[in-house]
């Protein structure tokens, strides 16, 4: 075992772990915290595949931006008093059952289609390391297969919606 599985053993670990005390928490600061954990476990899984571009967005924006903007509407609702639901054993089973069916549904994917090794094996020692700033910069502004100008608008559609629904939550209080 090497250095490399070790490590995706341990940010599994630490995902699962955070996980799982997200949703089993009662006070939903330390929901939050988790949660954060949790993204920043992702973006170690894409900083161990290589590609650094999704990790570096996946800390500046869900794990930065995201949960910033989680926990400051949190405080300024005063929702840090308060305490989920109580759970009833009925809840739990459907909680359970739907986790289920989505395992199912993922090990069907996994058992019934052919991946490339390609794919699996991550990014080619042979791919051009020389990068020039009209290449980065012709990627970064096209919306074409390699650009990166949709994920960005994605992304930002997504930190108006949390704003918005932010101010709704603040509202409402």
């Amino acid at each position: 075992m090497n250095s490399q599985n070790i490590m995706f053993v341990v940010l599994a670990v630490l995902i699962m772990l955070s996980s799982l005390a997200t949703v089993m928490t009662k006070s939903i600061v330390r929901a939050a915290t988790y949660l954060l954990f949790v993204l920043l476990g992702t973006a170690g899984l894409y900083f161990l595949m290589g590609y650094t571009f999704l990790g570096s967005v996946q800390v500046m924006v869900y794990a930065g931006g995201i949960i910033v903007l989680y926990v400051f509407s949190i405080l300024l609702t005063e929702g840090a008093k308060d305490e989920t639901f109580k759970r009833k054993a009925k809840d739990a089973s459907w909680g359970f059952l739907l986790s289920l069916v989505g395992f199912v549904a993922f090990l069907s994917v996994v058992l019934t289609h052919q991946f490339k090794s390609e794919v699996l094996s991550g990014p080619s020692e042979t791919a051009s390391a020389v990068t020039t700033i009209e290449s980065i910069g012709r990627g970064m502004l096209s919306s074409g297969e390699g650009g990166y100008l949709l994920p960005f608008e994605a992304v930002s559609v997504l930190l108006l919606a949390c704003i918005v629904g932010a101010l709704l939550i603040a509202r409402k209080r």
